[in-house]
């Protein structure tokens, strides 16, 4: 039987999305900042996709069971918060890293697309998505995320952007783990691990 949302957890979605809001707001002046000055137009890729994933928070639906642990939430916050701290960079280790990066921008909006209401930021047991992207990978999301993080740090290449790509991957795979474990209780996304058997990338993880 589906769960209502408590009163306070509808107040920290609320204080959540503010603060990822101001987050957001200096993340998107930097990268229109970039693009203006170097005419790149990779950094409006990149602002476009971390947007789409702000307005699907905002859009998203009333899950049928959410996670209440801190963990859980703190997870979430960081790691929807980090990418939000690269900053472009005048120096690239691999120029041509641009293209993968479009490559994660590309298979991450797709899976935002997929997704669609359905996105949510902490675990919560809502629709589950098998088709697309979704019958490849569990969770083709953080696979767009890892690529465009190793994607932009080669393009804009500083110890900040190499320590916010460290941190973010770092907390997507704790966060990842967590996350299914919170799922698995469902029988119909047991079904799903049995049919899908890779995380985020085939054949290894």
């Amino acid at each position: 039987m589906p769960q209502a949302i408590p009163l306070a957890s509808r107040r920290t979605n609320l204080l959540l999305g503010a603060v990822l809001a101001c987050a957001w707001a200096l993340f998107a002046w930097a990268h229109v900042q970039g693009f203006r000055h170097s005419g790149d137009w990779s950094y409006l890729l990149f602002f476009a996709s971390e947007t789409l994933v702000a307005l699907l928070f905002l859009l998203r639906s009333e899950p049928v069971k959410v996670s209440h642990s801190p963990l859980d939430w703190g997870l979430a916050i960081g790691c929807t918060a980090a990418p939000l701290f690269f900053a472009p960079a005048g120096w690239a280790l691999l120029p041509a890293a641009k293209l993968i990066l479009v490559a994660g921008i590309v298979l991450q909006i797709g899976g935002l697309l997929s997704l669609n209401r359905s996105f949510g930021l902490v675990a919560a047991q809502r629709q589950i998505k098998t088709r697309g992207l979704y019958s490849v990978v569990r969770h083709p999301l953080y696979a767009s995320y890892l690529l465009s993080y190793c994607g932009y740090v080669l393009a804009n290449t500083s110890i900040a952007n190499l320590l916010v790509c460290l941190t973010a991957a770092l907390l997507l795979v704790v966060r990842l783990r967590r996350e299914e474990r919170f799922l698995s209780q469902a029988a119909e996304y047991r079904s799903y691990m049995e049919q899908v058997k890779y995380r985020v990338i085939p054949l290894i993880f």
